[in-house]
């Protein structure tokens, strides 16, 4: 089983990369474009692999087993570079550590491979240093950005890249995939048609009973609410579950983190900190918060964006599309808002929920956007 085997793409996507990846000179920058259930982080790193996979025959490029491929899958290959910022923007100081590093010249593999992800973190005064290196980068340097869509990053950026566009997953391979890790048919075509195609969340809501129950309710609270005072409770609780998960999944890092500087710095667990040293404490703790924020945030998106598959599943049935449910467990309430509401109503809704999440991306007050948005699911 090759490394191409690992994607749920298109067969037509993996044809061209597979020989993109075995050419004699592969294109020096791409742009990986699809929503997380389109996993661009997973193909990019796939493609990484094969371009410096070991076997002599192009055409088995990304076995998957050879050191190479192992390596680069395990993040510790000499000539891959793999960047994912863990805050809400990519930085001018991080753009410049990686055209460094792009001049490199390789040191066991025929090329040097930078991977940006989330490329539409990146503010257009950090764009603009990417630029020239991606223009024009040395004969051994190949750029891979990804993003949710080549709209989302500089024009004078993807102009110069090749764009892939990665098909979100179909509910069915989704299943089959929770299948293999031990789900039943019923669930895992449930969580699959809720999750979109999007594997990570799919498999977060199969290991997490809670993240489920959490997902399921949503829906019905959003077409429940019938006053501003359960808008503004619902919006509190949604500010407080993203709290509380990132809190959850800092924690024990944040913990790590801070003693493992403290040993560094020669300091016991509880002893004073002189005063010479506390920047570098204080910048632990800046970039610790830093990435709370970006997992606070992420989580409200995702919650923001279920609620557009509720109008998208009240459309549907209000027009008769025949198409088949994302929240088909909220069936009854679903039913009861298409037949109290107009379709007119609810495209102005789903422009305003695309309004919420443009907000949320920027530096908007999360309450102030949820209490706006959820007001306008109010039903008297």
């Amino acid at each position: 089983m090759s490394l191409w085997d690992s994607l749920l793409t298109s067969p037509e996507v993996i044809e061209r990369l597979r020989r993109e990846a075995a050419a004699p000179s592969p294109a020096h920058a791409w742009l990986f474009c699809g929503s997380a259930g389109a996993d661009p982080a997973r193909a990019a790193l796939v493609f990484a692999a094969s371009l410096l996979c070991e076997q002599t025959d192009p055409n088995s490029r990304g076995c998957g087993v050879c050191k190479s491929c192992v390596t680069v899958l395990n993040g510790s290959h000499a000539d891959v570079t793999d960047f994912r910022t863990e805050a809400l923007s990519i930085s001018i100081e991080q753009a410049r550590d990686l055209v460094v590093k792009a001049q490199d010249r390789p040191a066991v593999g025929r090329h040097r491979i930078i991977i940006c992800e989330d490329a539409q973190r990146m503010p257009e005064r950090t764009s603009n240093v990417l630029l020239k290196a991606i223009e024009e980068p040395p004969a051994h340097t190949i750029w891979i950005l990804t993003a949710p869509a080549p709209t989302d990053v500089l024009i004078t950026i993807r102009s110069r890249c090749r764009t892939v566009l990665l098909p979100v997953p179909g509910v069915e391979r989704v299943a089959q995939a929770l299948i293999s890790q031990g789900a039943d048919e019923q669930t895992a075509a449930a969580i699959a048609r809720m999750t979109l195609g999007d594997v990570s969340l799919a498999q977060l809501l199969l290991s997490s009973p809670e993240a489920r129950a959490r997902f399921e309710r949503l829906p019905r609270t959003v077409l429940s609410l019938r006053s501003v005072a359960q808008a503004m409770d619902a919006a509190s609780k949604l500010l407080d579950a993203a709290s509380s998960t990132a809190e959850q999944m800092s924690a024990a890092r944040n913990e790590r983190e801070r003693a493992e500087l403290l040993a560094v710095l020669g300091i016991a667990e509880g002893e004073r900190v002189p005063a010479h040293m506390r920047a570098q404490i204080k910048r632990l703790e800046d970039d610790q918060k830093r990435r709370a924020k970006r997992v606070q945030t992420d989580s409200l998106l995702l919650a923001v964006s279920q609620i557009l598959s509720v109008l998208r599943d009240v459309l549907a049935l209000q027009l008769g599309t025949g198409a088949p449910l994302v929240n088909a467990h909220a069936l009854e309430q679903l039913q009861a808002w298409a037949d109290a509401s107009t379709p007119a109503a609810n495209l102005e809704r789903v422009h305003t929920v695309e309004t919420a999440l443009k907000r949320l991306r920027t530096n908007a007050q999360p309450r102030l956007v949820l209490e706006g948005l959820l007001t306008r699911f109010i039903q008297h």
